[in-house]
Order: structure tokens, then sequence, then C-alpha cells
């Protein structure tokens, strides 16, 4: 026989046990996706009609959702440098080869090889004898679907770390945009702090000098000492909040906050580019990554229950080799000198101890738990889209209502003040009108933040976020 043809006949051998593992029977249970433990709809107050036609938070890309320059180029440092994010993508290219490994186990492994041998001959003297072939090595024949179920799990969780990628991406930019509004509420309070350590260090002064002339009582000038002092501890207080947000801003972004970042917007300006609709809960199964990410876990444990249930039957494996031998170095491809041999074996457990009935319990009761993080990924979802909602539909009455407390509290101060130059209140009534103005004043700086972080959250919870703009060509 030939050289080509004995190439042939050993390439038709790993071919035919190619085809035999396609044809492979499988024991991985049929899925059907578990119902979603949530109600069909949000409550009718938190999504208002006008929403239909909307574009999607999950069809919205990043930087068109956030309508603050400085924000989107903080967003970007951290899409290049955030730990979190580089540990996930590397999780994604360590499951990508775990997937690679288990489905080359599906075909065989070809090996080639030379050997050289010297040995006493039958007649006296040395003889030499050199081989050279082609080998496969303990090939499974998946007849039963063992090493597919595992290569199936082994997909399915590489696919569940890509999903994780994107929770960890979404969760960045949700992180940064609140760090950042979270950075402006600490400016502006120290804005209102400064400004109000103004306004008392005067009235403290005021006070002063009517004390050293006896008209006013030690009481009065005490009491403006202080609130001077309580206005110098809040603003030591709020200088130390900044410190520490920025520092968490930092963290976030993998890297000191840059000199050179475009302006800014104001905290009241803080809005986005597009309302958002609601949609069903149904909706959460599709468009955010982490419900998603959990369903592939499900399906990489159904799998699981597959190869399990598979080892309970024989297992088949192929040694085959394709070569030439010969006593003459130079006689090696000569025809006559080649060979073909094959050797199948089949090995069928009879008692281990109940090993493999234990395996397939733990690979049931991992679905089952798999089954469990699924539903509770959706109702996590579901409370925090809902609770995102409520904050929509509220946060806009407070903050109107809050932003007239403060105007009605800055005319209160400024006429007790009036009326205690003239001498026509006690200052006991500007101490009362101080107090309320600073706090509605700090009240109003925190609902606006309020507001814009939960705009932001909003668009985290809706999956919005991982959808990057297309490339140019």
């Amino acid at each position: 026989m030939s050289e080509r043809a004995y190439l042939s006949r050993a390439a038709t051998l790993t071919v035919l046990a190619s085809t035999l593992l396609g044809g492979c029977m499988s024991f991985i249970p049929t899925y059907e996706r578990p119902a979603a433990p949530v109600p069909a709809a949000y409550a009718p107050e938190l999504t208002p009609a006008g929403a239909a036609g909307v574009t999607a938070a999950a069809d919205i890309e990043w930087q068109l959702y956030f309508n603050d320059a400085r924000l989107r180029r903080l967003i970007e440092i951290s899409l290049a440098n955030n730990r979190d994010l580089r540990v996930a993508i590397l999780n994604i290219e360590q499951a990508r080869a775990a997937y690679q490994i288990k489905r080359a186990d599906e075909l065989p492994t070809l090996g080639a090889g030379f050997t050289a041998q010297r040995q006493p001959g039958a007649t006296g003297g040395l003889l030499n004898t050199y081989a050279v072939g082609l080998q496969v090595t303990g090939f499974e024949l998946d007849f039963f679907g063992r090493v597919r179920s595992l290569s199936q799990a082994a997909l399915w969780q590489y696919l569940a770390t890509e999903e994780a990628r994107k929770t960890v991406q979404i969760t960045l930019i949700a992180s940064v945009a609140n760090a950042y509004v979270g950075l402006l509420a600490d400016d502006e309070l120290l804005r209102v702090t400064r400004e109000t350590l103004t306004t008392r260090d005067e009235s403290f002064k005021l006070t002063k000098l009517k004390f050293d002339n006896g008209a006013a009582s030690e009481l009065d000038f005490r009491q403006a000492q202080q609130l001077l002092e309580g206005a110098r501890a809040t603003l030591a207080q709020t200088q130390r909040q900044r410190a520490l947000d920025e520092n968490a801003l930092a963290l976030l972004l993998g890297q000191a906050l840059p000199t050179d970042l475009p302006p800014g917007l104001a905290l009241a300006s803080q809005q986005v580019v597009a309302d958002l609709p609601a949609g069903l809960p149904s909706e959460l199964l599709t468009r955010r990554p982490d419900v998603s990410g959990a369903e592939q876990q499900l399906l990489a444990a159904n799998a699981n229950i597959g190869a399990a249930r598979a080892a309970f039957f024989p297992r088949i494996a192929l040694t085959a080799n394709a070569g030439t031998a010969s006593t003459e170095l130079g006689h090696l491809f000569k025809s006559g000198t080649w060979a073909v041999t094959g050797t199948a074996s089949l090995v069928q457990t009879i008692f281990d101890a109940g090993r493999s009935q234990a395996n397939l319990d733990v690979a049931k009761v991992n679905r089952d738990i798999a089954v469990a993080q699924y539903e509770k990924a959706i109702q996590t979802a579901f409370r925090e889209v809902s609770d995102s909602l409520a904050g929509r539909a509220t946060l806009g009455e407070q903050l109107r209502a809050q932003a007239a407390q403060t105007n009605a509290a800055q005319v209160s101060f400024n006429l007790a003040d009036l009326r205690y130059r003239n001498g026509a209140a006690s200052y006991l009534d500007v101490l009362d009108a101080q107090r309320s103005l600073f706090s509605a004043q700090q009240g109003l700086v925190q609902v606006q933040a309020l507001q814009a972080q939960n705009l932001m959250t909003l668009y985290k919870v809706l999956g919005g976020g991982w959808t990057e703009p297309p490339k140019a060509n």
C-alpha cells in the first residue's frame, strides 16, 4: 500500500471518530426557563404614560446619556484604568481558554514521532530499527455525550463571564457618575457653608460690639459665638468629606483626578439627555447582563447534569498509529514499510462506592442553586428598578418644595436680621432664622444630588451602560 493510502486511512479514522462524536447522544436535561418570580408590571404610579417609543436604556450609549463633558471624560478614564474592570476582562480570557480546552477534548489529538532503537539481533551483532509515524492516543469516543456536556458547560460559563464583565462596566459607570455628583454636592455645600460662616462672623462681630457697649446681653453674645463655631466645625467636616469623596472617585478612576479635565456643569444642571421608559419586568431578562449571566450559569449547571449522567455509561477510547518502520534509515519511506494499527478499549465502572451517583446528586443540587440565584437576580433587578422609579416620581416635587422652603428661609432671615439691627426684634429671632436658612440650604443641595444620582442609577438598573457606539470603518 502506498504512503498516500496509509495517510489517507489514518485521516479517515480521525474523521470517523469525529463523526461518531458529533452524532453522540446527550443526557443534558431539557432546559426550561424558570418563571420570573416578580409582578408582570411595575406600580402604575411609577410608570407615567407617554414613554412609548422612547429608546430603552440598554440601547443608549453612555456617551449619549450623560451631558456633562467632565463626567464623560472621567468615565473614559475609569474604563481604561479601573482594576475591577481589568480583572473582569482577564476573567473572560481565562474562561475562553477553559472553554477551548474542553472544546479540544471533543476532537482527537494527533501527534508525530520518530524513534531509533539499537538492540542485539537474532544472529548476533546489533540491529538498528527506525520508525516514524502519526499517532492518536486515548481519544474518547463520546457516544454518551460526557465530553460534549462538559464542553457545553464551559461554553455557558464563558458566556456568563462575558455578562459579568458587562455588569462590572455598568456598575463602574454608575459609580463614577454618582461619585462625581457627590463631589459636586460637596463643593456646593462648601460654598453654602462658607457663605454662612461669613454671615455668622459678621453677626458675631455686631453682637460683640453691642455686648461691649452694654447694648446686648452675654447670652446673645455666647449664642452668636456658638453659631459661628458651629459653622466652622461644619466647614471642617465638609472639607474632610470632600477629600474622602475625591479619594473614592480616584479609586474608581484607577488614578488621581487629572488637572486638564474639560469644564463641567453645576450640580443644579446635572440632568441627562434622554428620559428612560421602565418597560416591563420581563425585559430585564434580556436587558440586564447580570440576569442574563445568572441564566447562563444555570445553563452550565444544567449541562453538568448531562456529564454526570453520562458517567454511568462505558467509556470507549481509541488509539491509532499510522507510520513506517525499517532497519535501514534510508528505507523508511519505501513501499512495503507502511502499516496502520488501531486499538479500542471499553471501560465500564462496576463499583465506585456511590461516587457517580454522588456526582450526579451534586450536579442536580448545583442546578437547583443556580435556579435560585437566577430568580434572586430577577427579584433584585425588579426591586432596584422599582426604587429608582419611585425616586423619579417623587424627587422632582421634593426638590421644588425644598427650593421654595429655602427661598422662604432666606427671606425670613433677611427680615429677622433687619429687625434686630433696628432694635425691633430679639437676637433669638435671628438665631432661629440663621439655623433654618442653613438647614434649608443644606437640604436643597442634598435633594439636588439625590435627584441627579437617581437618574444615573435608573440608567444602570435598566441595563444601560454596556452598549458601545459603533466603530468607524
